[in-house]
């Protein structure tokens, strides 16, 4: 069992999670700056954003099993900080790609996520993470009660969405080009499956 940490070493790695989750919003900034983007810096401003929101969705869903194999409860409050960056980053994904990709034409968004199926993943992704980033602060916790945890449960399907999203939008032929996706979506299972009800199946076999 670990050392439980004490409330001073907490709010010192909130910062440092803070700082670490910013600094890639600010070097990309820097890059736009210093137009270092390469030829095509739109899409390269929708990938990197894109990448840091799925990236930082899976730590937020890894916080979980993390403080189940370490036995670090305080790890539970650097969840909220993590998942509001996801949201954040995934939000910048969304604008560049509807204010300079597709000019603010907000029928074109529309009519491209009938149409293509990663954008409706991605667009769903988005759209069930507006709620959870609404109801993230203490009050709305407690106003909403046991039905806060059930709506929080929305970010298993909010990381399914973010990987196909992603798996989806490369082309399939790219055998290398599909690898990153692929791993993205290996995380995801394995994180899926330290939520499965182990210690219910191990009470059904010692009952039986």
């Amino acid at each position: 069992m670990m050392k439980k940490p004490t409330e001073t070493q907490i709010v010192i790695a909130k910062f440092a999670v803070f700082a670490l989750c910013l600094a890639p919003f600010l070097v990309l900034a820097w890059d736009v700056y210093a137009q270092t983007l390469g030829p095509d810096p739109v899409a390269m401003l929708e990938h990197r954003t894109g990448d840091w929101a799925l990236r930082l969705l899976l730590v937020t869903l890894a916080v979980t099993p993390l403080r189940q194999l370490t036995g670090v409860s305080a790890l539970v409050r650097f969840r909220r900080m993590l998942g509001l960056f996801a949201f954040f980053y995934a939000s910048v994904h969304l604008s560049i790609y509807l204010f300079i990709d597709l000019g603010g034409f907000w029928r074109q968004l529309f009519g491209e996520i009938v149409k293509r199926p990663y954008i409706t993943a991605g667009f769903l992704a988005w759209l069930l993470l507006v709620p959870l980033a609404i109801t993230s602060t203490k009050g709305m916790m407690r106003r909403l009660g046991r039905r806060w945890s059930q709506l929080h449960r929305l970010v298993y399907a909010i990381g399914l969405f973010a990987v196909l999203h992603y798996l989806w939008l490369v082309k399939s032929g790219q055998e290398i080009a599909v690898r990153e996706p692929l791993i993205y979506l290996a995380i995801y299972l394995v994180l899926m499956a330290f939520r499965l009800p182990w210690h219910r199946l191990r009470r059904t076999r010692e009952v039986s």
